[in-house]
C-alpha cells in the first residue's frame, strides 16, 4: 500500500520527523502545509573576522562567505528533497560565529542614511519606463529610474497589506484601518505624490475562505465583503516629474502561499467576447456582487472601472497626458490583469501597464494574446524560490507550446503574460538560506531584492537604500546578526488599550476610519472638491 507523507520540521533541532498520513493528499500539498505551519529551515550566513573598514567590504564578505562548501547534514538533505519536489534550488550554508563589533557598527551607520534615492525627472522617458517597448534593454541590467518606479508601485501594493485589518476578533476584520484621505499619510507614502480617490471592495460567490478575511463576531461591518484595494492619482508635482497624470490601481493579494494550492479552483471560465478564459476563483472575486450587500451592490470590476473612466474623462478635458498603472502582489497581480483587460477594451489608446509581484498564471493562451492585442504592457516580478508564480499549471503551462506542432494549440493550458524580471533570494547577503515559503512569497522580500538588483551576473547593490528591516515585517528572512525580530509589524499590545477603569479592551476606531457605505455614497454623489497643489480635482 502506498502512502503520502507530511514532513514536520522542528524549529530547534535539525533532525526531521516523518509521519504517515492517509493517502488522498498530494505530496506537494503535504509539503506546503508542513512548511507553512512550521518554522523555516535556515542557517546563519558566515561572517568574516577581518577588521571591516567600509560597508563595501562588509557586503562582499557576506557574498564570499555564502559560496563556502555546504554542510551535508540531515537538515540540508531535507531542504534539498523538498526543493527538488518543487523544482526550487536552495543553498543552506553552515553556521558560523557571530558578527564582529566593527560589522555591527557599520550596520548602525547605515541606519543614518536615507531609505531612498533622490527623485529623478523621468518626464522625457516616461513611455519607455512605462513599458511602451516591453522594457527591452531595461531589465538586465536594471535601469535605475525603472528600479525606483517598480519599488514605488510595489509600495502601493504593500499598503493594501499594511492597512488591512487581519484581526478576526475585530468587528472590522477585512476592512481598511484608515480612511482614504489619511491612508498614505498613516503609512508614510505621502512622499510619493499620489492621492487616493476611491476604495475598492470585493466578495465572492464561490468558497475561497483563505482569500477573503472574515470576523468571528456576529455583529461586523460586513458579512460578505473585503477591502480589496484602491484607486489613486498623481498630484501636480509628481505628474510633472513623471511626464503625465498617472492613475494607479492597487489590488490586495494573499500572504500565505500554502493557501494557493488549496483554494485555486483550477477551472477556466470565459472572460470577454473572444476565446480568452481565466481562473474561476479570480474571476469570481473580480465580478461578484449581491443586491443586498452593503459594499458590493456593484462588483469590484464595476467599482474600479467607473472610477478609472471618470478620472480619465476629467483629465482628458484638461488636455493632459494620461497613463493607467495597475499593481498588485499575489492574488492582487491576478486581479490586476483582469482589470487591465477591461480597461484596455473600454479605453482604447490609453497607455496601460501592469506591474505585478509574485503573481500566478491567470488565463489561457488566448487571454495572453488578447491582452497583447489590446496593447496592455505587463512586467511580472518573480522570485526564483517563490512557488506562487508557478501556479496554476505546475505541469501544464506555456512550456507545452513547444509541442504545438504535435498537439495543436491547447486552449485549456494556463500561461504567463508579458515580460519577466526574475530575482533570487541567494543574491542578497542579508537573507537567510533555507526553505521558507512565506518568506519567499513576501512582498517585502521582493522589494528588498529589487532594490539590490543590478543584473543577473552582478552582486547585490552595495548602495541599495531601502530599509532591510522591512523584510521581517511578517516573516523571518533576515539573518539573525542584523538583530531584527521576525514578524515585528504589529499594533502596540496587539490592539488592546487600557480604559478609564484600568481594564484592557479593544481600542475603538476613530469615527472617520469606520467603514460606512452611506458616508462613501454621499461623498460620491456630492463630488467633494479637494485642492491638490493648486489643481481642483474631484475625488469621490
Amino acid at each position: 500500500m502506498s502512502h503520502d507523507y507530511i514532513i514536520s520540521i522542528s524549529p530547534v533541532h535539525s533532525n526531521s520527523k516523518i509521519q504517515q498520513k492517509p493517502s488522498g493528499v498530494s505530496k506537494l500539498s503535504a509539503a506546503m502545509q508542513a512548511v507553512s505551519s512550521s518554522s523555516a529551515i535556515h542557517h546563519h550566513l558566515p561572517v568574516a573576522h577581518h577588521r571591516l573598514t567600509n560597508q563595501t567590504f562588509l557586503v562582499r564578505s557576506f557574498q564570499e562567505a555564502a559560496t563556502l562548501p555546504k554542510q551535508q547534514n540531515a537538515t540540508s538533505r531535507l531542504s534539498k528533497s523538498l526543493s527538488n519536489l518543487l523544482r526550487i534550488h536552495i543553498d543552506t550554508p553552515p553556521r558560523t560565529d557571530s558578527w564582529s563589533s566593527s560589522s555591527i557598527s557599520l550596520m548602525d551607520e547605515k541606519h543614518s542614511t536615507p531609505t531612498c534615492s533622490p527623485k529623478e525627472d523621468i518626464s522625457e522617458k516616461w513611455r519607455e519606463i512605462h513599458g511602451c517597448h516591453d522594457w527591452d534593454n531595461l531589465l538586465d541590467p536594471l535601469q535605475p529610474w525603472l528600479r525606483r518606479e517598480i519599488v514605488k508601485y510595489g509600495e502601493f501594493a504593500q499598503a493594501t497589506y499594511d492597512a488591512f485589518d487581519f484581526d478576526s476578533f475585530s468587528e472590522y476584520c477585512g476592512s481598511c484601518r484608515h480612511n482614504k484621505h489619511n491612508l498614505f499619510k498613516e503609512l508614510g507614502l505621502h512622499k510619493n505624490g499620489y492621492i487616493v480617490s476611491k476604495y475598492i471592495y470585493a466578495m465572492s460567490h464561490i468558497d475561497v475562505p483563505r482569500w477573503l478575511e472574515r470576523s468571528h463576531l456576529l455583529d461586523s461591518w460586513s458579512k460578505d465583503s473585503n477591502w480589496m484595494g484602491y484607486v489613486a492619482v498623481s498630484d501636480d508635482v509628481e505628474s510633472r516629474r513623471i511626464g503625465r497624470r498617472d492613475i494607479v490601481v492597487a489590488w490586495r493579494g494573499t500572504v500565505a502561499p500554502s493557501e494557493w494550492y488549496e483554494d485555486l479552483q483550477r477551472k477556466l471560465e470565459q472572460f470577454g467576447d473572444g476565446e480568452a478564459k481565466v481562473e474561476h476563483g479570480f474571476l469570481s472575486i473580480y465580478t461578484s456582487k449581491r443586491e443586498y450587500s452593503r459594499y458590493n451592490k456593484s462588483s469590484a470590476s464595476e467599482q474600479v472601472m467607473k472610477e478609472v473612466i471618470r478620472l480619465v474623462e476629467l483629465f482628458k478635458q484638461k488636455g493632459e497626458n494620461l497613463s493607467l498603472t495597475i499593481t498588485g502582489h499575489s492574488l492582487g497581480g491576478a486581479l490586476g490583469l483582469l482589470n487591465a483587460y477591461e480597461a484596455a477594451a473600454a479605453l482604447p489608446g490609453l497607455p496601460i501597464s501592469v506591474i505585478s509581484f509574485g503573481a500566478p498564471r491567470v488565463g489561457n493562451i488566448a487571454f495572453r494574446d488578447e491582452l497583447h492585442q489590446l496593447g496592455v504592457k505587463t512586467l511580472r516580478v518573480v522570485v526564483k524560490q517563490d512557488i506562487v508564480p508557478r501556479m496554476p499549471g505546475l505541469v501544464f503551462n506555456e512550456n507545452l507550446q513547444k509541442f504545438d506542432d504535435i498537439t495543436g494549440t491547447l486552449k485549456w493550458v494556463y500561461t504567463h503574460v508579458g515580460a519577466e524580471l526574475k530575482l533570487d533570494v541567494e543574491s542578497s547577503p542579508y537573507l537567510k538560506r533555507g526553505f521558507n515559503l512565506p518568506g519567499f512569497h513576501s512582498l517585502e522580500t521582493y522589494l528588498h531584492l529589487i532594490d539590490g538588483f543590478h543584473s543577473k551576473t552582478s552582486a547585490f547593490r552595495e548602495d541599495a537604500r531601502r530599509d532591510f528591516a522591512l523584510v521581517n515585517k511578517a516573516c523571518d528572512m533576515l539573518v539573525d546578526e542584523l538583530r531584527i525580530p521576525h514578524a515585528w509589524y504589529q499594533f502596540a499590545n496587539k490592539g488592546l488599550v487600557r480604559n478609564g477603569h484600568g481594564r484592557w479592551v479593544k481600542e475603538r476606531r476613530n469615527p472617520e476610519d469606520i467603514p460606512s457605505p452611506t458616508r462613501e455614497t454621499e461623498a460620491h454623489h456630492s463630488a467633494e472638491m479637494l485642492e491638490i497643489d493648486g489643481l481642483a480635482l474631484t475625488l469621490c
